[in-house]
């Protein structure tokens, strides 16, 4: 697959030891797509990134809901919200972009999930779903139409950029073995609900072709 170095850019969403093995909220091998991503990074000139960045006691833990459990869901004055462990607490380690990244390519890194009551898995969007990042704005700006995601998670952060993306009018490419997902199910589901709103799936390989 051709990358146009003018209007093709790679995203990497939520690459942070947080969702990695020994993190807080950690994605079965999601430490593997690290060397995958550094590898992707020298094919393309433009890169941004993304991470969670939640302030300490944010709505979406449920160590802020008294007899809550993680994984059990409320209701959010913004609908449905699942309850997680404390993860990406802004300006910790885990909170960072891996280490282990080469970011040289990154231009420009959005935080999100930072405003307390409202959690964010999207790259574009809060989960209020108007409460905008900017990162719509930026990429407009630079002339970018065409954006391939990596990242964590596939059923969630990184599947709900794609979607908010192709509402946009953005093309968008899923790297697939650049991505991991929490389950199986769910990352099948939201593989196929892509699928219909036009995203491409490729691997790696095919852009090194």
């Amino acid at each position: 697959m051709r990358i146009d170095p003018n209007t093709g850019i790679i995203g990497l969403i939520d690459v942070q030891p947080t969702f990695m093995p020994g993190g807080e909220l950690a994605v079965d091998g999601g430490d593997t797509i690290v060397p995958v991503i550094n590898a992707l990074l020298r094919r393309f000139p433009h890169a941004f990134a993304t991470q969670d960045w939640h302030p300490p006691g944010h709505g979406s833990f449920a160590s802020a809901h008294p007899g809550k459990s993680p994984f059990e869901t409320i209701e959010a004055p913004y609908g449905p919200q699942t309850l997680w462990p404390d993860h990406g607490v802004a300006g910790t380690a885990n909170a960072a972009i891996h280490p282990g990244i080469d970011q040289t390519r990154i231009e420009l890194i959005i935080r999100k999930g930072f405003r307390p009551a409202i959690d964010s898995y999207s790259a574009f969007f809060e989960n209020d779903r108007t409460t905008a990042t900017g990162l719509d704005g930026w990429l407009r700006q630079r002339g970018f139409q065409r954006l391939f995601l990596t990242g964590l998670a596939t059923d969630y952060c990184v599947g709900w950029s794609a979607e908010d993306a192709l509402r946009l009018g953005y093309q968008v490419v899923l790297i697939e073995d650049a991505c991991r997902g929490i389950g199986a199910d769910t990352t099948a589901a939201m593989r196929a609900r892509l699928l219909t709103m036009g995203c491409e799936f490729v691997t790696s390989a095919a852009l090194a072709a």
